[in-house]
């Protein structure tokens, strides 16, 4: 398990940029840390006239082979994903990634006993044009990389 929240940004970001993630083929010119409305997300892109977002979240939590987040409260997290959903509605695409930071887990879910108003956020932005996706990932001694879609759970 990887426990340095700065490496799913950068993970995402090389999969990205090699490619790796179906759901967002052909994103080209991307950015890291851009802001939009009172929010700084994690990274832009453009594909095609199709301009958006993504909000990457570093998954550490599992249980019986299901990973959750978050594993704190976390009021930052539920602003961004609220303020994903205005962004859709001006246009933007927007995605919220949940890195799961190891191999093994079978299925994601939001953790509503840890933090009931992130997880109101998240179903209300997937409800409302935001795609969420769920990648676990292979960690090894001195890397991390992106790896397979794992099923997703908002209940």
């Amino acid at each position: 398990i990887n426990m340095d929240s700065q490496i799913p940004n950068a993970v995402v970001f090389e999969a990205l940029r090699e490619n790796r993630i179906p759901e967002l083929e052909g994103v080209v010119n991307f950015k890291r840390e851009v802001s939009y409305g009172n929010s700084r997300f994690d990274i832009y892109f453009e594909s095609g006239e199709q301009k958006g977002f993504i909000e990457v979240k570093g998954v550490t939590l599992e249980n019986n082979s299901i990973a959750m987040f978050p594993d704190a409260p976390t009021e930052r997290g539920a602003k961004h994903a609220m303020e994903m959903v205005k962004a859709v509605k001006k246009g933007y695409m927007g995605v919220i990634l949940f890195l799961i930071q190891m191999k093994g887990p079978k299925i994601f879910r939001l953790n509503w006993e840890m933090d009931e108003n992130f997880s109101r956020a998240v179903e209300f932005a997937s409800e409302n044009g935001v795609k969420i996706l769920a990648y676990d990932s292979i960690v090894a001694k001195n890397s991390i990389n992106l790896d397979r879609p794992i099923e997703i759970d908002l209940s």
